[in-house]
């Protein structure tokens, strides 16, 4: 057993799994405790912990409550075995363990370990051991609050004298290009801690790179003085110094011998060089290898519309000019433009009149044009770009003779024909990585520019969809407007309302470039993306596009392929931890989304609520086969449509999936539905998260089912309310909100006993038991407990039932009454003997074996618990696994 502070506060096991810790201030009672081992630590100090502002009334309840479930989850995983205890003493608490199993003590030795050698090699090879432990900043996850935080910020402090040290180990060995690299991390981290700079400063420049080190100091320097308002200190002004005087002196670069040029003339149609071009390597090299003969003779760029095709097929044109010394033709065929597409014997006859045919001597036919320019270009080295074609079609006539001419083809389809008809390698170009996006900006407004605003200019990158015309159109604003800062436009962007008007200059931009796409797409395509704008997610399935068009699942199928043939959508593929839980997803950029929502007014207006029912049936029947043998939550809303088609779900496990990948999507499906005042669907499309709810219940569901529980009082529908405040009061529970929890538990059972929902009266009765047990008032726990019962079995819900005996058995387990405990256990397993109930069954199975194990029949306990264990592993229960296991470690060490 390992604990860890730094980084996120956990306890892993010798597997390498995590114990569930639970809420913030679970986890900052902890570390807490982790800081000071072996050290009664008062409980004064822990509430200043865990409460940064005045700690409730009831702040000690809440701690001995967190301090008993730690000390439970502890016990639960042999934590004893490990010489590890959460003991009290007096008024204060203290975790007793050997301190080698806190990272964080393991990292202070090895320092000091370090600091102790006389070779650099070996404190080396000590501070990188050090510096691994780091998982992230030092008690992450933990509550804001002045103890917690002067204990990260010392931690922090250790850690980056750490680093310096090993710098340092490493200038003494004479690797300072590793020390530069060491230090130059967290220096772009901590720009305005001046002697980590210096350092990085006299590593750059001992490793030849004196320019470097100069750029860093200038760049040190103007951030001292727009931050602080001050000049660089004397580690700074003294690492300048030695670096003027002693810089290493750069050796002269030879000039390359110069291929000679052709003697005869050559055609040179390529346009301009395009500034400012940046990134792409990956791409450029699979350019490279066509040209180098690895593959086929013809690449095609493909990529949606602004994604910079065109920038990198005549970037790369233009590099590798010398490759083709008998010249380089080039076409716009205007396949996505506002003006007609180019006629192939049009262009023909450029390229001719490009090779010095005499206009008297070209042919007037298309074939004849072709075979000439097919002859000429036969036995030469040439370079041709066919840019902005439409199709396959519009490509071929095009294509040159011989083996010896490479052809380079931009279009925003994929051309999958010509990929099968003339083996052409398809090169994809995606949106830019981060940094290359921070570069295109910096080339146009100047790097200083950027790099005083670098937050700012992620920021910006991310809201273009990291897509080249989007970040050029974003700095030719900048440009002219110089008093603007990144972070005001950035601000201006994350409206989505105004978001593709600003992506505008004069007659480019986002929106007009996507037009064009979409204005060469078929009739059903067309319509299918106008359709996509009122999806409440960035991904989707053929069932969902199915709803929002008003076609079956088949035919959405073919526009969602049309589509991503054209670069709107990327194929995303299976979505999730489960293989199966999206089929055939696709996946839109932000920018895409924001221009089909500006056509979605075109689209049929009842998209929306087919959307929403949609998710309200396939919801129903997640439920159904996440917890088979439940009751549905609701009955379809009076008016609602069944869609064409449903999903379907294999299992268990692919339902939960489906559930945790549509999570954002759902949660954007009741946002629209409140705002379309349909709340008898907004308060549905919560509760039907429910089995999730329970799966990831600390997961921050409260807003959620805040949303949902006053759609339902608006819509004046008690069982809803009963449902909707039961399943919140139980999160906040978990949340350790314990008195917000029984606010809102109080109030179900009499809401639903008023709505006439005996099922639900039951439910609610169950989690307020559970919440008061945790309050320690065990016999009104019982009395709740009892009465869930018999409302379940008047109901006749087996499955209520069965999860009453559940609770009913462990409730009489804590109260040492193991004969009552046994009975409630074997009376739940009587009732689910089909796989439907293996959650319930595994927990029932598991609280009978504890029984009998209490009522000193161990062999027939272990048998019980080995087949808890082997249930819940046949069917991925992990924590009914864990809790089998854990019991039938007790009987082995007992």
């Amino acid at each position: 057993m390992e604990f860890r502070v730094l980084g996120t506060v956990a306890v892993a096991t010798e597997d390498g799994a995590f114990l569930p810790l639970g809420p913030a201030k679970r986890r900052s009672l902890l570390a807490m405790l982790l800081l000071q081992p072996n050290t009664a630590v008062p409980v004064e100090r822990l509430t200043e912990a865990l409460w940064d502002e005045e700690p409730p009334l009831h702040s000690r309840t809440v701690l001995q409550g967190h301090i008993s479930r730690l000390r439970a989850l502890l016990a639960e995983h042999g934590a004893e075995a490990y010489g590890i205890e959460l003991a009290t003493q007096g008024p204060a608490y203290v975790l007793r363990l050997p301190e080698t199993l806190i990272d964080a003590h393991r990292f202070e030795e090895l320092v000091s370990l370090a600091r102790a050698q006389r070779g650099p090699g070996d404190a080396v090879l000590m501070l990188r051991e050090a510096l691994a432990l780091w998982q992230g900043p030092a008690l992450t996850g933990t509550v804001t609050s002045p103890p917690l935080q002067t204990a990260a910020h010392a931690l922090e402090e250790l850690r980056l004298a750490s680093v310096e040290a090993l710098a340092e180990a490493y200038g003494e060995l004479g690797e300072h290009g590793r020390a530069a690299a060491v230090l130059r991390t967290e220096a772009v981290a901590h720009p305005l801690r001046e002697p980590l700079s210096a350092a990085l400063m006299l590593a750059l420049s001992r490793s030849g790179r004196q320019s470097d080190a100069l750029e860093w100091f200038h760049r040190t320097r103007r951030l001292l003085a727009d931050e602080l308002g001050v000049d660089p200190g004397p580690a700074l002004s003294d690492a300048y110094a030695t670096i003027l005087h002693t810089g290493t002196p750069v050796a002269p670069v030879e000039q390359s011998a110069k291929k000679p040029e052709p003697a005869t003339c050559v055609p040179e149609l390529l346009p301009r060089r395009p500034r400012g071009f940046t990134g792409r390597q990956a791409e450029l090299d699979a350019l490279g290898a066509a040209a180098d003969g690895q593959y086929g003779p013809v690449a095609v760029v493909t990529g949606g519309a602004g994604v910079g095709k065109t920038a990198l097929a005549v970037h790369w044109a233009h590099e590798r000019r010398a490759d083709f010394p008998d010249g380089r033709l080039f076409v716009d065929l205007c396949g996505y433009s506002d003006t007609p597409a180019r006629q192939v014997t049009v262009v023909l006859r450029e390229f001719l009149l490009a090779l010095g045919v005499p206009v008297q001597r070209i042919p007037e036919s298309e074939a004849g044009m072709g075979a000439l320019y097919r002859s000429l270009t036969a036995e030469h080295r040439m370079l041709v770009v066919l840019d902005n074609a439409r199709d396959s079609e519009q490509v071929r006539p095009l294509l040159p003779g011989g083996d010896h001419c490479v052809t380079l083809v931009t279009s925003r389809d994929r051309l999958g024909g010509l990929v099968a008809s003339d083996a052409a390698r398809p090169v994809r170009l995606d949106e830019l990585p981060a940094a290359d996006c921070a570069a295109l900006l910096g080339a146009v407004l100047g790097a200083d520019r950027v790099a005083a605003e670098p937050e700012a200019a992620a920021h910006l990158a991310a809201l273009c969809d990291g897509l080249p015309l989007a970040l050029r159109v974003t700095a030719a604003r900048l440009a002219a407007r110089p008093q603007w800062t990144l972070a005001a436009l950035a601000g201006e962007l994350a409206d989505e309302q105004q978001r593709l008007g600003l992506l505008r200059v004069e007659d480019t931009g986002v929106a007009a470039a996507l037009r064009l796409t979409v204005q060469q797409l078929p009739e059903q395509a067309r319509r299918m993306f106008r359709s996509l704008g009122l999806h409440t997610g960035s991904e989707l399935d053929r069932y969902t596009a199915a709803a929002l068009a008003g076609c079956t699942p088949d035919q959405a199928a073919v526009a969602l392929e049309r589509l991503a043939a054209a670069h709107l959508l990327v194929e995303s593929g299976p979505h999730g931890p489960d293989p199966r839980t999206r089929p055939d997803s696709y996946a839109l950029h932000d920018l895409v989304r924001l221009y089909a929502r500006a056509l979605a007014p075109e689209a049929d207006p009842d998209g929306l609520t087919r959307l929403l029912d949609h998710y309200l049936h396939t919801g129903l029947v997640a439920t159904a086969t996440a917890e088979p043998g439940s009751q549905p939550c609701f009955v379809p809303p009076p008016g609602s449509r069944r869609p064409a088609a449903v999903r379907e779900f294999e299992d268990r496990q692919a339902a939960l999936a489906w559930y945790e990948a549509e999570r954002a999507t759902l949660r954007g499906a009741v946002a629209a539905a409140v705002t379309a005042g349909m709340h008898d669907r907004a308060w549905r499309l919560v509760l039907l998260q429910w089995p999730l709810i329970l799966w990831r219940v600390r997961d921050g569901w409260g807003p959620l089912l805040e949303q949902a529980l006053e759609s339902a009082e608006l819509e004046q529908e008690l069982d809803a309310q009963s449902r909707t405040r039961a399943l919140l009061g139980w999160v906040l529970h978990e949340e350790g909100r314990w008195d917000e929890a029984l606010a809102q538990l109080e109030k179900a059972p009499d809401l639903a006993r008023r709505a006439g929902c005996v099922t639900s009266e039951a439910i609610a009765r169950m989690n307020l038991a559970l919440v008061l047990a945790q309050y320690g008032d065990a016999d009104r726990s019982g009395e709740l407990l009892g009465q869930a019962l018999t409302l379940a079995g008047r109901a006749r819900d087996r499955s209520t039932v069965m999860l009453a005996h559940q609770h009913l058995a462990r409730h009489f387990l804590d109260a040492g009454d193991h004969e009552r405990a046994l009975e409630h256990a074997s009376t739940g397993l009587e009732l689910g003997p089909s796989p439907e109930a293996i959650p319930r069954r595994v927990l029932l199975r598991t609280s009978y074996g504890e029984a009998l194990a209490g009522l000193g029949r161990i062999d027939d306990a272990r048998r019980q618990l080995t087949d808890a264990a082997h249930e819940a592993d046949d069917h991925g229960y992990e924590e009914g696994a864990a809790a089998a296991r854990a019991q039938l470690a007790k009987l082995a060490c007992a």
